[in-house]
């Protein structure tokens, strides 16, 4: 038998196998695409969730954080305004921050830093600290509102 004829006949022999297992070879690939895509889906759920979580978390430390800051300076109540009560709200926020998207570990680095730079002057005297304060909880606020709304 000449060359060309069993190539043909190879040929015709593998044609014959994909026609005879069409539904199975398709049956496999719809399979495979849907593990594919269901790992895919939990993953960005899960994702998701852990967003969600830490960035709702984030938003109930900084109401937390901005009564410590408005009764440290507007009422001058060191014991519910205690700075200390306030850096560990600082803490906690950061912490939070650094599991979710980058906008918000960069905002939160911004409000310690601002806290650092001014937690000692919250006397009510000058307006200027609590100012500065108000500034960076305004904008982690806005990038973590941005961050819920960008989920999907």
């Amino acid at each position: 038998m000449p060359r060309w004829e069993r190539a043909r006949s190879a040929w015709e022999a593998i044609c014959g196998q994909l026609c005879r297992n069409a539904i199975a070879l398709i049956s496999l690939a719809v399979a495979l695409s849907s593990v594919g895509y269901n790992t895919w889906r939990n993953e960005r759920t899960e994702h998701n969730r852990n967003t969600r979580a830490a960035t709702f978390e984030i938003l109930t430390k900084l109401a937390d954080f901005e009564r410590v800051v408005f009764l440290a300076h507007y009422d001058r109540d060191r014991a519910s305004g205690n700075p200390r009560i306030g850096w560990t709200d600082v803490i906690v926020i950061y912490d939070l921050a650094i599991v979710a998207p980058p906008p918000l570990e960069a905002k939160a680095s911004a409000l310690r830093t601002v806290w650092r730079e001014n937690w000692e002057h919250l006397d009510g005297q000058d307006e200027a600290p609590i100012d500065r304060i108000e500034a960076a909880v305004g904008e982690l606020r806005f990038a973590a509102i941005e961050t819920l709304r960008s989920l999907r």
